[in-house]
């Protein structure tokens, strides 16, 4: 079973999401503070880590960015009262990969923690497959049968990302900017650009389709 780090310094919170989580048959070890969070981490293997931003001696985002330098790779849900905008765009900026404010819903928690560890897997694996086709992240093809495809790196990186998060909605400005960064002087129709290359490549594919959701962005849905 999954093996959570839960990083709260109020202790009802802790205790709260402690039970709450382990009710679920999830593994919990709590740490009061981001220093004790540290200490855990060195003596044990943990699949996420559910971490406040207010913390004493070493707050949330400085021990996100601290896991992310030591090339922790596991996924960090950020939870705070903090609903500023610029406070979300901090926590993803240091590396972690969802955010929560309080009070916390047990059951959202739960959805957003499945599929954060869902997710999880898929990167480790480094590879998704949907029926008979088969994405190979480190080899940048998208294999069929004894059909094999080779992709141009930003075409498969985002195929890769709404295959890794099917029915998930993703704008255009989200896909530039994780895909061709946040520097990027490219403009909002590379999306378009790409994702039509991208259609026309796999129009023979039933196994899934990039649907286009009118003044939002794309998604795609897995038929297999």
């Amino acid at each position: 079973m999954f093996h959570i780090l839960i990083a709260e310094d109020d202790r009802n919170a802790n205790k709260l999401m402690s039970a709450v989580l382990r009710n679920e048959g999830y593994t919990v070890t709590c740490a009061f503070d981001g220093r004790e969070a540290l200490e855990k981490l060195e003596s044990h293997q943990f699949d996420l880590i559910v971490a406040d931003v207010m913390m004493p001696h070493i707050d949330g985002y400085e021990l996100t960015r601290m896991l992310r330098e030591a090339q922790y790779r596991l996924p960090i849900l950020m939870v705070t009262a903090k609903e500023l905008p610029e406070d979300k765009h901090k926590g993803f900026l240091v590396g972690t990969d969802d955010y929560m404010t309080k009070p916390v819903d047990k059951k959202e928690m739960l959805l957003r923690i499945q599929a954060l560890l869902r997710r999880s897997q898929i990167v480790n694996e480094r590879r998704i497959a949907i029926g008979g086709v088969t994405l190979n992240y480190d080899a940048l093809n998208v294999s069929r049968g004894d059909e094999v495809q080779a992709l141009p790196p930003k075409e498969f990186y985002l195929l890769y990302k709404l295959l890794a998060y099917p029915g998930q909605v993703f704008t255009r400005i989200q896909l530039l900017d994780e895909i061709w960064g946040l520097e990027t002087e490219s403009a909002e129709n590379t999306i378009t650009v790409h994702i039509n290359r991208l259609r026309k490549r796999f129009e023979a594919y039933s196994e899934f389709e990039i649907q286009a959701v009118r003044g939002l962005g794309y998604r795609a849905v897995k038929n297999a």
